[in-house]
Protein backbone atom coordinates (compact mmCIF):
# COMPACT_ATOMS: atom_id res chain seq x y z
CA UNK A 1 0.00 0.00 0.00
CA UNK A 2 1.27 3.49 -1.02
CA UNK A 3 2.47 5.50 1.98
CA UNK A 4 -0.26 8.49 2.63
CA UNK A 5 2.16 11.06 3.42
CA UNK A 6 -0.80 13.52 4.18
CA UNK A 7 -2.45 11.64 7.24
CA UNK A 8 -2.07 13.33 9.87
CA UNK A 9 -1.51 11.77 13.60
CA UNK A 10 -4.96 10.78 15.06
CA UNK A 11 -5.11 10.09 18.79
CA UNK A 12 -6.80 9.75 21.80
CA UNK A 13 -6.63 9.53 25.85
CA UNK A 14 -8.36 9.41 29.00
CA UNK A 15 -7.59 10.18 32.78
CA UNK A 16 -7.31 6.84 34.11
CA UNK A 17 -7.23 8.15 37.97
CA UNK A 18 -10.59 9.72 37.48
CA UNK A 19 -13.65 8.66 37.80
CA UNK A 20 -16.54 9.13 35.91
CA UNK A 21 -19.39 7.90 38.17
CA UNK A 22 -18.30 9.95 40.64
CA UNK A 23 -19.03 13.13 38.56
CA UNK A 24 -21.61 16.03 39.00
CA UNK A 25 -21.86 17.26 35.52
CA UNK A 26 -20.62 14.96 32.32
CA UNK A 27 -20.10 17.30 29.37
CA UNK A 28 -18.65 17.02 26.21
CA UNK A 29 -17.96 18.39 22.70
CA UNK A 30 -17.59 17.30 19.42
CA UNK A 31 -15.94 19.14 16.98
CA UNK A 32 -16.57 18.24 13.13
CA UNK A 33 -14.14 19.80 11.27
CA UNK A 34 -13.80 19.89 7.39
CA UNK A 35 -10.26 17.48 7.95
CA UNK A 36 -10.38 16.11 11.20
CA UNK A 37 -12.57 15.53 14.22
CA UNK A 38 -12.20 16.08 17.64
CA UNK A 39 -14.11 14.81 20.88
CA UNK A 40 -13.29 16.11 24.86
CA UNK A 41 -15.19 14.85 27.99
CA UNK A 42 -14.77 17.05 30.65
CA UNK A 43 -15.58 16.03 34.45
CA UNK A 44 -16.94 19.14 36.33
CA UNK A 45 -15.08 21.04 34.06
CA UNK A 46 -11.69 19.10 34.16
CA UNK A 47 -10.59 16.95 30.63
CA UNK A 48 -11.13 13.24 31.10
CA UNK A 49 -10.97 12.06 27.69
CA UNK A 50 -10.21 13.49 24.43
CA UNK A 51 -9.68 11.76 20.92
CA UNK A 52 -8.53 13.54 17.16
CA UNK A 53 -9.49 11.95 14.33
CA UNK A 54 -10.30 12.01 10.50
CA UNK A 55 -13.56 13.96 9.45
CA UNK A 56 -15.08 11.29 6.82
CA UNK A 57 -17.48 11.83 4.28
CA UNK A 58 -20.83 11.89 6.61
CA UNK A 59 -20.43 14.12 9.53
CA UNK A 60 -22.79 12.31 12.18
CA UNK A 61 -20.80 9.10 10.99
CA UNK A 62 -17.36 11.25 12.35
CA UNK A 63 -18.81 12.38 15.34
CA UNK A 64 -20.25 8.76 16.39
CA UNK A 65 -16.51 7.40 15.57
CA UNK A 66 -14.83 9.86 17.24
CA UNK A 67 -16.65 10.34 20.23
CA UNK A 68 -16.42 5.82 20.38
CA UNK A 69 -12.64 6.32 19.78
CA UNK A 70 -12.64 9.03 22.83
CA UNK A 71 -14.07 6.47 25.31
CA UNK A 72 -12.43 3.45 24.08
CA UNK A 73 -11.14 1.95 27.29
CA UNK A 74 -13.13 3.92 29.72
CA UNK A 75 -17.02 1.51 30.55
CA UNK A 76 -19.05 5.52 29.93
CA UNK A 77 -21.17 5.08 26.75
CA UNK A 78 -22.46 7.97 24.96
CA UNK A 79 -25.95 7.94 27.42
CA UNK A 80 -23.81 8.42 30.10
CA UNK A 81 -23.37 11.92 28.89
CA UNK A 82 -25.59 14.54 30.88
CA UNK A 83 -24.78 17.36 27.83
CA UNK A 84 -22.63 17.33 24.55
CA UNK A 85 -22.31 20.22 22.69
CA UNK A 86 -21.50 20.14 18.57
CA UNK A 87 -19.41 22.23 16.66
CA UNK A 88 -17.44 22.80 13.85
CA UNK A 89 -18.70 23.02 10.08
CA UNK A 90 -20.52 19.69 10.66
CA UNK A 91 -21.99 20.79 14.43
CA UNK A 92 -25.68 20.52 13.44
CA UNK A 93 -24.63 16.73 12.58
CA UNK A 94 -23.84 15.13 15.34
CA UNK A 95 -26.60 12.31 16.24
CA UNK A 96 -25.97 12.86 20.35
CA UNK A 97 -25.98 16.65 20.63
CA UNK A 98 -27.77 18.43 22.73
CA UNK A 99 -27.22 22.18 20.85
CA UNK A 100 -24.68 23.22 18.30
CA UNK A 101 -22.41 26.52 19.01
CA UNK A 102 -20.04 28.32 16.74
CA UNK A 103 -16.62 27.15 16.18
CA UNK A 104 -15.17 30.87 16.92
CA UNK A 105 -17.32 31.02 20.22
CA UNK A 106 -15.58 27.38 21.33
CA UNK A 107 -12.17 28.02 20.13
CA UNK A 108 -11.85 31.12 22.10
CA UNK A 109 -13.61 29.52 24.67
CA UNK A 110 -10.96 26.57 24.32
CA UNK A 111 -7.68 28.84 23.79
CA UNK A 112 -8.88 30.36 27.71
CA UNK A 113 -9.01 27.23 29.24
CA UNK A 114 -5.91 26.13 27.27
CA UNK A 115 -3.68 29.00 27.85
CA UNK A 116 -5.24 30.70 30.85
CA UNK A 117 -7.36 34.43 31.12
CA UNK A 118 -4.51 36.17 30.10
CA UNK A 119 -4.53 35.03 26.36
CA UNK A 120 -6.27 37.83 24.82
CA UNK A 121 -5.52 37.04 20.62
CA UNK A 122 -6.20 33.31 19.22
CA UNK A 123 -5.32 32.35 16.34
CA UNK A 124 -7.22 29.27 14.59
CA UNK A 125 -5.28 27.08 12.05
CA UNK A 126 -7.93 24.57 11.41
CA UNK A 127 -8.72 22.33 8.04
CA UNK A 128 -9.90 24.71 6.04
CA UNK A 129 -9.65 28.12 6.87
CA UNK A 130 -7.81 30.53 9.44
CA UNK A 131 -9.89 32.65 12.10
CA UNK A 132 -7.89 35.65 14.08
CA UNK A 133 -9.92 36.05 17.21
CA UNK A 134 -9.89 38.64 20.57
CA UNK A 135 -11.43 37.39 23.60
CA UNK A 136 -11.82 38.63 27.16
CA UNK A 137 -10.26 37.40 30.44
CA UNK A 138 -13.60 34.78 30.48
CA UNK A 139 -12.76 33.35 26.89
CA UNK A 140 -16.07 35.39 25.43
CA UNK A 141 -15.51 36.58 21.87
CA UNK A 142 -14.90 40.43 20.92
CA UNK A 143 -13.88 40.48 17.72
CA UNK A 144 -12.90 37.92 14.69
CA UNK A 145 -11.98 37.82 11.15
CA UNK A 146 -11.97 35.07 9.20
CA UNK A 147 -10.37 33.75 6.14
CA UNK A 148 -11.97 31.08 4.08
CA UNK A 149 -11.56 32.06 0.51
CA UNK A 150 -8.73 29.04 -0.19
CA UNK A 151 -6.77 26.26 1.03
CA UNK A 152 -3.58 27.55 1.08
CA UNK A 153 -2.46 28.43 5.00
CA UNK A 154 -4.41 25.93 6.06
CA UNK A 155 -4.31 21.50 7.45
CA UNK A 156 -5.85 20.92 4.04
CA UNK A 157 -3.16 23.26 2.06
CA UNK A 158 -0.50 21.23 4.15
CA UNK A 159 -1.36 18.40 2.79
CA UNK A 160 -1.47 18.45 -0.71
CA UNK A 161 2.02 19.90 -0.09
CA UNK A 162 2.96 16.50 1.51
CA UNK A 163 1.93 14.01 -1.29
CA UNK A 164 3.80 16.82 -3.83
CA UNK A 165 6.91 16.30 -1.99
CA UNK A 166 6.38 12.84 -0.42
CA UNK A 167 6.58 13.83 2.90
CA UNK A 168 4.69 13.08 5.55
CA UNK A 169 2.85 16.11 7.19
CA UNK A 170 4.18 15.64 10.56
CA UNK A 171 7.56 16.64 9.40
CA UNK A 172 7.14 19.28 6.96
CA UNK A 173 7.67 21.92 10.07
CA UNK A 174 10.67 20.91 11.12
CA UNK A 175 12.23 19.94 6.97
CA UNK A 176 11.03 23.34 6.37
CA UNK A 177 13.68 24.61 8.93
CA UNK A 178 16.54 22.60 7.52
CA UNK A 179 17.81 25.51 5.19
CA UNK A 180 20.75 27.92 5.30
CA UNK A 181 19.15 31.00 3.89
CA UNK A 182 15.45 31.88 3.83
CA UNK A 183 14.20 31.34 0.22
CA UNK A 184 11.67 33.70 -0.95
CA UNK A 185 8.02 32.51 0.08
CA UNK A 186 6.17 30.90 -2.93
CA UNK A 187 4.08 34.29 -4.89
CA UNK A 188 0.87 32.20 -5.39
CA UNK A 189 -2.01 32.45 -2.62
CA UNK A 190 -3.95 29.56 -3.97
CA UNK A 191 -3.02 26.25 -3.01
CA UNK A 192 -3.65 25.03 -6.58
CA UNK A 193 -1.36 27.82 -8.02
CA UNK A 194 0.98 27.21 -5.25
CA UNK A 195 1.43 23.00 -5.91
CA UNK A 196 1.79 24.35 -9.59
CA UNK A 197 4.78 26.91 -8.67
CA UNK A 198 6.09 24.37 -6.39
CA UNK A 199 6.25 22.08 -8.79
CA UNK A 200 8.23 24.25 -11.36
CA UNK A 201 11.19 24.88 -8.39
CA UNK A 202 11.60 21.18 -8.34
CA UNK A 203 12.28 20.96 -11.89
CA UNK A 204 14.78 24.07 -11.29
CA UNK A 205 16.20 21.67 -9.11
CA UNK A 206 15.00 23.28 -6.00
CA UNK A 207 15.74 20.56 -2.52
CA UNK A 208 12.07 19.81 -0.69
CA UNK A 209 13.45 21.57 2.39
CA UNK A 210 14.57 24.78 0.14
CA UNK A 211 10.16 24.59 -0.98
CA UNK A 212 8.96 23.56 1.70
CA UNK A 213 10.51 26.59 4.02
CA UNK A 214 9.21 28.91 0.75
CA UNK A 215 5.58 28.04 1.45
CA UNK A 216 5.47 27.39 5.33
CA UNK A 217 6.89 31.13 4.85
CA UNK A 218 3.95 31.82 2.35
CA UNK A 219 1.63 30.55 4.74
CA UNK A 220 2.95 32.44 7.70
CA UNK A 221 2.56 36.16 5.76
CA UNK A 222 -0.60 35.17 4.53
CA UNK A 223 -1.79 34.37 8.46
CA UNK A 224 0.03 37.57 9.36
CA UNK A 225 -1.61 39.97 7.45
CA UNK A 226 -4.97 38.11 8.49
CA UNK A 227 -3.53 39.35 11.91
CA UNK A 228 -2.51 43.08 11.23
CA UNK A 229 -6.27 43.35 10.26
CA UNK A 230 -7.83 42.43 13.74
CA UNK A 231 -4.55 43.40 15.59
CA UNK A 232 -2.84 41.17 18.02
CA UNK A 233 -2.34 41.59 22.05
CA UNK A 234 1.20 40.12 22.73
CA UNK A 235 -1.17 37.60 25.41
CA UNK A 236 -1.27 35.54 21.96
CA UNK A 237 -1.97 31.54 21.93
CA UNK A 238 -2.44 29.21 18.37
CA UNK A 239 -4.90 26.45 18.27
CA UNK A 240 -5.87 23.83 15.60
CA UNK A 241 -3.62 21.56 13.66
CA UNK A 242 -1.18 23.62 12.29
CA UNK A 243 -0.22 25.28 15.56
CA UNK A 244 2.14 22.17 15.86
CA UNK A 245 4.02 22.99 12.39
CA UNK A 246 7.04 24.34 13.83
CA UNK A 247 8.11 25.61 10.50
CA UNK A 248 4.54 28.47 10.11
CA UNK A 249 4.76 29.16 13.35
CA UNK A 250 8.32 30.09 14.17
CA UNK A 251 8.36 32.38 11.00
CA UNK A 252 4.93 33.73 11.91
CA UNK A 253 6.39 34.86 15.36
CA UNK A 254 9.27 36.27 13.33
CA UNK A 255 7.39 38.57 11.15
CA UNK A 256 4.76 39.16 14.29
CA UNK A 257 7.83 40.04 16.65
CA UNK A 258 5.58 38.27 19.33
CA UNK A 259 6.18 35.06 20.94
CA UNK A 260 3.41 32.55 20.97
CA UNK A 261 1.86 31.38 24.40
CA UNK A 262 2.98 27.45 25.38
CA UNK A 263 -0.07 25.17 24.81
CA UNK A 264 -0.91 22.64 28.21
CA UNK A 265 -3.04 20.59 25.77
CA UNK A 266 -2.88 19.09 22.20
CA UNK A 267 -3.74 22.51 19.91
CA UNK A 268 -6.51 20.65 18.08
CA UNK A 269 -8.54 19.78 20.46
CA UNK A 270 -9.19 23.47 21.14
CA UNK A 271 -12.57 23.56 19.86
CA UNK A 272 -14.38 20.35 20.92
CA UNK A 273 -12.75 21.79 24.84
CA UNK A 274 -14.44 25.14 24.48
CA UNK A 275 -17.60 23.09 23.89
CA UNK A 276 -17.39 20.72 26.67
CA UNK A 277 -16.83 24.04 28.44
CA UNK A 278 -20.26 25.22 26.82
CA UNK A 279 -21.78 22.06 27.89
CA UNK A 280 -21.10 22.19 31.47
CA UNK A 281 -22.09 26.16 31.79
CA UNK A 282 -25.55 25.54 30.10
CA UNK A 283 -26.29 22.15 32.68
CA UNK A 284 -25.78 24.86 35.40
CA UNK A 285 -27.95 27.53 33.62
CA UNK A 286 -30.40 24.38 33.45
CA UNK A 287 -30.30 23.95 37.27
CA UNK A 288 -30.26 27.32 38.08
CA UNK A 289 -34.00 27.46 36.73
CA UNK A 290 -35.55 24.58 38.72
Amino acid sequence: MAEEFWRWTESNWHDEAKDWKAADIVSAGVDVGSVSSQVVVMLDGEIYAYSNTRTGSNSPDSAVKAMNIALDGTDMKIENLHYTVGTGYGRVNVPFGNRAITEIACHGRGANFMYGPRVKSVLDMGGQDCKAIHVDEKGKVSNFLMNDKCAAGTGRGMEVFADLLGVPVTEIGEMSLQVEEEPPPVSSTCVVFAKSEASGLLREGWPKEKVLAAYCSAMAHRVVTLLERIGVEPEFGITGGIAKNIGVVSRLEKELGIKALIPKYDTQIAGALGAALFGRALVQKERQKK
